[in-house]
């Protein structure tokens, strides 16, 4: 679920004075006619249908809590799960393998701690519903197909949970402030998991640690092509394939609006991530992020097992419902998790023992936006157990 430091990628396109002279020359030509036929606008998450066309095995509650789920971070926002419909109100959420992420999660570490939010989320949208949910885990290993089976059943007094906090989450890249984090707000955040989040503050040294590793850690992704070429590919620069896939890094979710998103909307694609001028804007945004935050927050998990990686992808799902209404911004940055070089050192360094899962980026912000990461509709990721 780590980040993807790709926000103002647009610098490199041209050099200032050459972008907007394009700019100007392609809006005015023609009298306005060859702007008017392309890309103009970035397609967001509410151009999109919840259900889709709504499968006919699927009640109204199943279709919503479903939603709801789908909602949970990834990396690359690539939504590794899927859903085999055994019965009403009995699934089995699976390890989509097609979504893995082969470039930077070998493993599929990062696809547990995904699906992990996506369980969490799909408890607090049973629970708001009137449902409790008996989870059985099946996965013995992180590859496996199917990893939890789930029931839901009506219950009285369940616990409800605002599941507008669900819709209203969003990771938010830039424009973070750089006061440290309130004792009050990081003892709201941090709650009963004292334990396993731990916060370092941009007055450290273990900050200024993590900042330097971090740029390295993305300096080596950039120029690493199965790194690259896997960034390239869950990229959706133009409208057109925002709305064919409804998933990956979009330009609004990259937060690149205006007309250099246009330009990047109508004039961008695949091959271009994979030159020298991408790969070093990245690593200087990177640059350009860890200079400005309250600092870092770490998560650990007991050991690297399924059940581990699941529970401690719900705790961090727990905390990003949690930040909206401080005004904090989470960032994940964990690229020094994904890079060898980086990832020997870190436990070490910070002498921290237990397995770090989380490197996460957080400050506050002057302002928050709107969530617009795309989902994919439900009848997207479920089938009928069997079909």
């Amino acid at each position: 679920m780590h980040g993807n430091n790709v926000v103002v990628l647009y610098i490199q396109i041209l050099n200032r004075k050459n972008f907007f002279a394009f700019a100007g020359m392609s809006l005015f030509a023609a009298g306005g006619i060859y702007y008017l036929s392309t890309d103009k606008r970035n397609f967001v998450r509410n151009d999109i249908s919840e259900v889709g066309i709504k499968p006919p095995f699927l009640l109204p509650d199943e279709a919503n809590i479903l939603y709801l789920a789908s909602l949970a971070p990834s990396g690359h926002n690539a939504q590794p799960w899927l859903v085999k419909y055994i019965a009403p109100f009995h699934w089995i959420i699976c390890n989509d393998k097609d979504r893995w992420l082969l470039g930077v999660d070998p493993t599929q570490r990062e696809t547990l701690l995904s699906i992990g939010a996506f369980l969490q989320n799909l408890e607090f949208a049973a629970n708001e519903s009137g449902y409790a949910c008996h989870f059985t885990q099946l996965a013995t290993t992180n590859q496996a197909e199917e990893v939890v089976s789930v029931t839901l059943t009506k219950a009285n007094h369940l616990i409800g949970f605002d599941t507008q906090k669900i819709i209203q989450r969003r990771t938010v890249r830039s424009h973070y402030l750089g006061d440290l984090l309130q004792k009050k707000d990081l003892d709201f955040l941090l709650n009963e998991a004292t334990e396993t989040i731990q916060y370092i503050p941009n007055t450290t040294k273990e900050h200024r640690w993590l900042n330097e590793q971090t740029i390295e850690a993305n300096r080596l992704q950039a120029y690493r092509d199965a790194a690259e070429k896997e960034l390239a590919d869950w990229i959706r620069f133009s409208s057109k394939d925002a709305k064919a896939h409804s998933d990956g890094l979009t330009l609004a979710s990259m937060e690149i609006d205006g007309v250099a998103a246009w330009y990047l909307r109508n004039f961008y694609g695949k091959a271009d991530v994979m030159k020298k001028g991408f790969r070093e804007k990245s690593i200087d945004t990177a640059k350009a992020q860890v200079a400005t935050s309250a600092g870092w927050l770490l998560i650990t998990s007991d050991d690297y097992s399924v059940a581990s990686l699941l529970e401690t992808g719900k705790r961090l799902q727990r905390l990003l419902l949690k930040i909206r209404e401080r005004n904090i911004a989470i960032h994940p940055m964990t690229q020094i998790l994904e890079e060898t070089a980086t990832a020997q050192m870190v436990q070490t360094s910070l002498g921290i023992t237990q397995p770090i899962q989380f490197i996460l980026r957080v400050g506050y912000l002057a302002y928050y936006p709107e969530p617009v990461s795309l989902r994919r509709p439900v009848d997207k990721f479920i089938i009928l157990n069997g079909a």
